[in-house]
């Protein structure tokens, strides 16, 4: 698989204009392959989100005794990329009605969660939900909670599609947003 150009490659962020949230949309590997390569994203890292354990690892999350979901933390520039359209473009990656599944991966630590960091996001969220609940039939069982953890992945984890360009990935990048393939 050939991936798409990143457009936020040679673009110089101001880190102290970034806003941060945690998406979890089954496997992180396809996730962060596409949200890094939405128009305004500064950075993103592969996790674990929101469990009660320390430091997790990889094995310790798939044995489903951690209950951290795996999740990519995006920096982003709200201005040039504002949390309504970042959301909507995490909804193309996912199937936001499937509990503790994405693609071909089963499991807690495989379902969706958006965790915000500013308490103000909570609403924006809301509204992107609501919004698109009216496209399914079935409830949407994403998750909405404040990211209360996040534990690095380990190496081998991050950009992983970039260094495996055959591995699994149940995300679509042919559906990434044409702004984002110039």
């Amino acid at each position: 698989m050939r991936m798409p150009d990143n457009p936020n490659q040679n673009i110089r962020y101001d880190e102290n204009k970034l806003s941060r949230i945690a998406l979890a949309g089954g496997c992180f590997w396809g996730t962060q392959a596409y949200i890094r390569r939405i128009y305004g994203v500064a950075h993103t890292e592969c996790g674990y989100a929101n469990g009660h354990t320390e430091n997790p690892d990889y094995e310790s999350v798939c044995s489903g005794m951690t209950g951290h979901a795996e999740a990519v933390l995006v920096r982003c520039d709200a201005e040039m990329l504002p949390l309504k359209k970042l959301l909507f473009e995490y909804f193309q990656t996912i199937n936001p009605t499937s509990r503790n599944r994405q693609g071909g991966d089963m499991g807690a630590q495989y379902r969706t969660g958006i965790y915000y960091f500013d308490p103000d996001d909570e609403a924006v969220i809301r509204e992107v939900i609501s919004e698109e609940q009216k496209k399914y039939n079935s409830s949407i069982v994403t998750e909405v909670l404040p990211l209360n953890c996040f534990y690095r992945a380990e190496d081998y984890h991050q950009d992983y599609l970039e260094k495996n360009p055959n591995g699994y990935c149940h995300v679509d990048l042919s559906k990434l947003p044409k702004e984002a393939l110039c």
